[in-house]
C-alpha cells in the first residue's frame, strides 16, 4: 500500500491561503509541485486500471495540463475575487468524447479539512439539464436503483444547493421525483477525512468509490447518448 499525500501538502495549500499572491507562489512553486501535483499525478496514474474496469471511456489522464487536474491558477477575469490562485487542487476523470460535447465526469478534491469524491454534472447547459430531467421522467425505475437505493443514499449525498423552488413546467405534479427535476446539478459525493486523505489506502478507497459512483454516471451517460 503506498501513500500519496502528506500533511506537507495541506500546509502548502493552508499557506498559500495566507500569502495569495503571485510572488509568494513563485518562491515556493517547488512545494506545490513536489507535495501537491506530483502526488496527485502519481494517484491518477495508479487509478487508470481500476477506472478502466468502470468503465473503457472514463480517462485518469496525468498530464500537468490538458489532463485530470485542474489549473491551480483562478481565472479572475468576472470575478470579484481577484485571488490569482486557488486554494485546493482537484482532479476530473472525463469522458473520451467530454472535449466533443458535456459529459459528466468523476471529480476528487484535495483541500485541508475539506476533501470530497463525487460525480456526476457540475452547472450543466440548459439542454443537457433538461434531456437529463426528462430521462428521469421517461425511465424513472432506472433513476431509483441508480440514487435512491438506501446504500447509494448512506453513502453519498446528492448536491441540492442550487434546486429549484418549484418543479420546471412540463413534467407531472404528481411524478414521483419531483423534487429530483429541481436539481440544477446532478452531483454525488461524499466527504474523505483528513487521514484517509493521508493515509496509506487512498487508492483503494477511491477505487471502491468509482464502482459505487458507476451506476449513477452511467445513467447520466444514457441521458446523454454517450457510452458507458
Amino acid at each position: 500500500m503506498s501513500r500519496y499525500f502528506t500533511d506537507a501538502g495541506f500546509r502548502f495549500l493552508r499557506a498559500l491561503a495566507r500569502h495569495n499572491e503571485r510572488a509568494w507562489f513563485h518562491a515556493h512553486k517547488h512545494e506545490y509541485e513536489a507535495h501537491v501535483r506530483a502526488p496527485f499525478q502519481r494517484l491518477l496514474t495508479d487509478l487508470q486500471p481500476a477506472l478502466a474496469q468502470v468503465s473503457a471511456h472514463y480517462r485518469a489522464d496525468p498530464k500537468p495540463l490538458g489532463g485530470s487536474l485542474f489549473r491551480i491558477q483562478r481565472d479572475t477575469r468576472f470575478a470579484n475575487d481577484k485571488s490569482p490562485y486557488k486554494t485546493w487542487q482537484g482532479a476530473r476523470l472525463f469522458h473520451a468524447r467530454g472535449r466533443e460535447v458535456e459529459a459528466p465526469s468523476f471529480y476528487i478534491h484535495f483541500e485541508p479539512g475539506q476533501c470530497f469524491v463525487g460525480a456526476g454534472l457540475w452547472h450543466p447547459q440548459p439542454d443537457t439539464l433538461r434531456r437529463v430531467r426528462q430521462c428521469i421522467v421517461d425511465n424513472p425505475a432506472s433513476w431509483r436503483t441508480a440514487t435512491h437505493a438506501p446504500a447509494f443514499r448512506r453513502r453519498y449525498t446528492l448536491d441540492d444547493s442550487e434546486n429549484l423552488v418549484r418543479a420546471p413546467r412540463g413534467y407531472p405534479a404528481d411524478f414521483e421525483f419531483l423534487d429530483d427535476l429541481k436539481r440544477r446539478n446532478y452531483v454525488a459525493w461524499r466527504e474523505l477525512s483528513d487521514a484517509t486523505v493521508l493515509g496509506p489506502r487512498l487508492r483503494q478507497t477511491l477505487e471502491a468509490d468509482l464502482a459505487a459512483l458507476a451506476p449513477f454516471m452511467d445513467y447520466l451517460c444514457a441521458a446523454l447518448d454517450l457510452e458507458f
